[in-house]
Parts: structure tokens; sequence; C-alpha cells
């Protein structure tokens, strides 16, 4: 029998077909006309030995090659005779389903469609003795290129790391890895005999880099070298590694592990430093997103909302201080804590980033149910930052609101309103900030947020050019709508030039503290009076604002126990802190109290709105009835809410009365009658 035969058949093949039109027919008629001189099983034979005989002398050919020509080699061929396999397939089908059929059916399980006898004998027979060469030919390339930067054929890389990921090498994974080769079943041979050894390699190679040693006086030097390394590595990686892989960020991890360990030293002088080299500086925050969500996400995996708030307020506590000091760091803050929150092993394992935002809506609950008589304010500030960050705040509302039902629609619908006030605050500071930096505005519902107003001051130039600025673009968006300034809740940042100080102090101050340090601009002493004069803030609440800065000694003044019209307040050029940022934001102490009275005044108000509400429904459905039981039915339906006091409840039904919502009877004085 020729050495060509199956060669020989394939050409048949196409020359039947023209003739015939079915290639089914001619490997029918192939199979007869030979009948008397060869079997199926001589067929089947002689196919798997050519097979065989074939590979075996690529392989040989393939030995003897160099690195480069023996890849190119082997992945040419890898592709053709994928194709070669299917069209043989095809051309034995009549061998496939009746000889390989009758004989696979009287269990002889080693015998195969031809097809998959061609696969399996390439994969025994040059795939399995080769496979550890080619991985090793491939990471050494890189290896050799990272060392000398010789010449390299990126192409061939790209191709090895392809076959790993090809779906059907990753089918029979398990077969072309020796047992020798193994301890356990292989999952994916990209990771596991491409991507750990690259790593691998990856780290020897740079912990055996001379680079100066990490210490405060030479932080920057040291991130101008190993930034050097960041880009080459960073850079040739990109190049072949696979983008539907995550190697490329385990490869920054592994570098940050390498040259950014946690030395005994200020962290957050260190990132000071990195601040101020342009070069590194959004390379760096890049590492720092990464790294806050990478270490910290097995830490919130727990169901438990107590927990999982705690857990994060833990996390940003520790990493707020290391490093919120410059812009990009602290974006890159915000982008690590806004996927911790959301994306998580919480909301991975039930599918929804919805479960984060129903957690902290009942830890609010839960938190509020208890007794604290220390620690509120704190805990509402960190739950609030918390909510800043979670993408589902209706989810949150909803789930809140639920908690609420108890109380009835009324109770919790300006709560309601506040959550959406929050929400759509930030968006319109969002859509008006784009152009201007670290400015945000929370726009309040005048009737669920029960604040007080001071009389108007006048604000700096500066100042006052921003708010008009946000006036104009609010009142474009909302026609008919009015918005009022609440300066004394109002806070911001001031940073001291040194023109006049030692050093640039950043000052976190009221807006009242702001508009008298803006005035020193002009010249370096004021009178009281003048200050007075020029900002018109009431002397009561001028005198605490004064009082404040003289204690931190921003300002300086021989009179500070008694301030007077007349005294003379000057700006201190001496000024010395140990702290960049200083917080001097002071409250208002008066204005708590009108705010508490406010607040007192506003829920008078509201009772006696709901109590009217809860009157007219009664008597709407009962529409006649005994003015005492009225009293009581009113009582029994508000109780649960607030404990109600029979005379306020006389006062609302009498101010119906009046309104004509309702009257008594004329012979009847006890019994009242709804008006329609």
């Amino acid at each position: 029998m020729p050495d060509s035969l199956i060669y020989c058949y394939l050409k048949r093949s196409s020359c039947i077909q023209a003739e015939t039109g079915s290639r089914n027919d001619y490997v029918h008629r192939g199979i007869l006309s030979c009948r008397d001189n060869i079997t199926g099983g001589d067929l089947y034979d002689h196919i798997e030995t050519s097979l065989r005989n074939k590979l075996n002398n690529i392989l040989h050919s393939v030995n003897d090659m160099t690195g480069t020509d023996m890849i190119e080699l082997y992945e040419r061929h890898v592709r053709h005779y994928g194709s070669s396999c299917r069209l043989l397939g095809d051309a034995c089908d009549y061998l496939n389903r009746h000889w390989v059929r009758r004989n696979y059916d009287n269990a002889r399980t080693h015998i195969y469609e031809i097809n998959e006898l061609a696969q399996r004998i390439w994969r025994e027979t040059l795939l399995k003795p080769l496979f550890p060469y080619i991985k090793g030919k491939c990471l050494n390339f890189i290896k050799k290129y990272r060392i000398d930067k010789s010449s390299i054929d990126i192409e061939v890389i790209r191709k090895i790391i392809g076959l790993y990921l090809d779906e059907n090498f990753q089918k029979k994974r398990n077969e072309l890895i020796g047992e020798d080769l193994r301890s356990k079943p292989v999952t994916d041979i990209y990771t596991e005999y491409f991507e750990i050894e690259f790593l691998q390699d990856v780290e020897d190679f740079y912990r055996q880099q001379n680079v100066r040693t990490l210490t405060p006086e030479s932080i920057s030097e040291y991130l101008s070298e190993i930034s050097e390394y960041y880009d080459f590595e960073i850079t040739f990686a990109k190049s072949f590694l696979p983008t539907s892989k995550s190697t490329l960020d385990a490869l920054i991890k592994k570098l940050e592990e390498i040259y950014l360990p946690e030395y005994n030293l200020n962290l957050r002088h260190l990132y000071e430093s990195i601040g101020r080299i342009p070069k590194i500086s959004k390379a760096v925050a890049k590492l720092i997103e990464n790294h806050v969500y990478e270490n910290c996400i097995g830490d919130i995996a727990i169901k438990d909302s107590e927990t999982f708030v705690d857990a994060i307020i833990d996390i940003q506590k520790k990493f707020l201080e290391i490093f919120y000091i410059e812009p990009k760091f602290k974006c890159a803050l915000d982008e690590a804590f806004h996927k911790l929150i959301n994306h998580n092993a919480i909301t991975l394992q039930t599918g929804t980033t919805s479960k984060s935002a129903e957690l902290l809506a009942r830890y609010c609950d839960q938190f509020l149910k208890k007794r604290h008589k220390t620690g509120v304010e704190e805990k509402f500030n960190q739950i609030l930052t918390i909510f800043k960050y979670i993408d589902d705040k209706d989810v949150f509302e909803k789930f809140y609101g639920k908690m609420l039902d108890i109380c009835g629609l009324q109770y919790t619908s300006k709560c309601e309103q506040i959550l959406q006030d929050i929400a759509v605050s930030k968006t319109l500071s969002d859509d008006y900030r784009k152009d201007i930096a670290d400015f945000s505005v929370k726009v309040l519902s005048s009737n669920s947020w029960p604040f007080s107003l001071l009389p108007n001051i006048i604000l700096s130039t500066e100042l006052k050019a921003t708010f008009d600025s946000f006036q104009d673009f609010y009142i474009n968006r909302h026609h008919g709508r009015k918005l009022i300034w609440i300066y004394e809740h109002s806070e911001g940042e001031l940073q001291l030039q040194t023109d006049f100080t030692e050093k640039k102090y950043k000052l976190q101050v009221s807006t009242y503290q702001m508009i008298v340090l803006a005035l020193f601009n002009e010249k370096v002493h004021w009178t009281v009076e003048k200050i007075q004069e020029k900002t018109q803030i009431q002397f009561e609440f001028l005198v605490q604002v004064l009082c404040s800065l003289l204690k931190s000694k921003i300002l300086f003044s021989k009179e500070i126990n008694d301030i007077k019209m007349n005294h003379i307040i000057e700006f201190n050029n001496e000024f010395k802190s140990e702290n960049f940022r200083i917080n001097l934001n002071e409250p208002l102490k008066s204005n708590k109290q009108k705010d508490l009275q406010h607040l007192n005044q506003s829920i008078d108000e509201d009772r006696k709105f709901v109590i009217q509400a809860a009157i007219i429904r009664i008597m709407k459905q009962t529409q006649r009835l005994k003015y005492s039981l009225l009293v009581q039915q009113v009582i029994e339906q508000l109780n649960s809410r607030f404990t109600i006091k029979v005379p306020l409840v006389k006062k609302c039904i009498d101010l119906l009365i009046d309104r004509d919502y309702l009257e008594r009877e004329f012979d009847e004085r006890d019994i009242l009658r709804y008006l329609s």
C-alpha cells in the first residue's frame, strides 16, 4: 500500500465531488472499489501509522532548530494540522459511520473517529514532548529581553500565549501535560504554565537590581529611579499580555510589593513627596487605587450590616490618614472606596450591587434604635461618607423607608425629601464644578430642613463671585425657585501664602472666619468696628469669630478677653504650627440655641398639620361625629407617632371650624359635621 494513500484519497475526493456533487458518495465508492484489497481495519491502521510517522519527522526537524524558528514552525503546523484533520475526517465519513462505529460499539474503546484519532496522535506525538520546551523558550525570550534589551519577535510570544488561550487547547489540557509534570489537574494552562512563572521571573529580576535604600531623605531619588523600572516593565508587558486576562494588574501589584513595601517610615511623608514628582504621581495614584481595593476587598465579606459598615469605616480611617494629601491621591481613594463599597465579596455573592445599599440602610435603622450618649455626630458623618459612594441610593431609600413604614407616610416623607436633597445636591455640584475645583453645594428644601436664618453678611469679592455664579446656574435650571444662602452652616479652605507666613498652611474655616481673614489681603490690621462694617456680621457672632482666630494665633490683639469696637486686630506674620492642615471651624454658639428653638417650633407646627389632616380624614369618612369621639379617635390614630395633648387637638378642631372645614350642629353643639 503506498505511503501517500491518505493524500491520494483526499485528492480523488475533490475530483469525484466535482463529478457527483457529493463527497460522501466518493468515499463510499472509493472504499467499495478497494474492498478486495483493503479492509476497514487496514485503512484505519494505515492512517494512524502515516500520521505518527509524519509527526515524528516534524518533531525531529523541530528539535534541530533554534528557539524562534522552532516556535514559528510549531505554530504554523498546529494551525495547518487542525484544518487537515477536519478535512480528513470528512473524507473518511463512511469509515467513521461503519467500521469505526461497529468496533466502538463492540467495546473497542481505543478506536476513534478519524478526526479525533488525528488530534490524539498530534497531542501524543508532537505537542506533549514539545510543550515544556515551548513554554520555557517563550519565558526565556522575555527574560533575555528584560536583561539585555536584545531584539525579540513579540509576535512569536503572542502566538504562543494565544495557544495557551485556545479553547481546544484548554479542553485537552490535562492530556498535554505528563503525570510527572503535575501533582493535580490543571484548570487553566495560561495561568499555571505561563502567568505564575512570568510573575516569578519579574520578582526574581527586580529584587536583584541594585536600587538605593528607601529612607525619608532619599524618597525623591528612590522614586525617580524605580519609575524607570515601572515604565519599562509595564510598557513591555502591554505589548504581549492578553487583555482578556488580569496579568497586567498582577504585574503592577508585584512591582508595588517589591518597591513600595511597609517600611518603618512616615508613609504620609512618602506620598507627599510622590505627589511632587509629576512623572510618577499618576501611576502611583493608580497603584493606590488598586492596592486599597485589592487588599481590602477580603475584609468586606460578611453579610451582617454592622460588621459590613464598621469594616468600611476602619478601612477609610486607615487610608485617609495616609493618602488624603494630594488631589490625584484623593481621587484614587475615592475610586477605590467606590469600587470597594459597590463591588465586594458580598455583592459578587448576591449578584447585585444594591446589597451594599440595603446593608447600610439596616445599619442606620439599628443604630438609631439604640441609645447613644457620645459619638453620634461622628457616626452620622461616617454614614454620610459611605452613603456618598453608594450607587443605588434609591435602594437605600426604599429599604430605609420600609423600616419606617410603621410610622406612616407622613413620617417618612420628610426623610425621603432629605435623602433626595442630598442626592440631587451631589448631581448639581458635580455638574457645576466641572471647571471649578473643590466646590460643592447642598440645596435643601426649606420645609424639610429646620434651619434658622441669620441676617445677611457681606461676602468677600472672591466668594461672592462663586456664590453668584452658582445661583445663576441653579436659577437657569429651576425657574421660579429662590435660593437663600445659609452662611453659618457653610465652610471652606484657605491657604496662607509664604508672603504672610513661613509655610503655606491650609486652614479649614467657616464662611464667617473666611470673610474676616480675607480682609487681611487688603491690609494687615483692622479695628473691630471696621471689620464689622466691612462684613456686616452681627457683633455677638463677630466676637466669637475673632476669639477663635485670636486663640489659634492666626490673628493678634493686645486685648483678647473683652473685645471692643475700638480694639485693633492684626495678622500674625510669625504664626507657626506643626500641622500643615489646621481646622479652625467652630459653630456659632448662640445660633445652636436658635436652631434648637426653630426646630421645636417646626415640630409644633408639623404636629398641628398632622392632627388637622387626621381630623379631616376621620370627618370625611363619618360626615357627622360627636366632639369627644373625634378627639378620642385622633389620639388613637396618632399616639404611635407622638404623645398628643387633648388641648392641642381641640385647638386644631377650632382652627378647622374657623376655616369652614367643620361646623357644630345648631341644636346639638357637641356634634360636629363635615363641610364638603
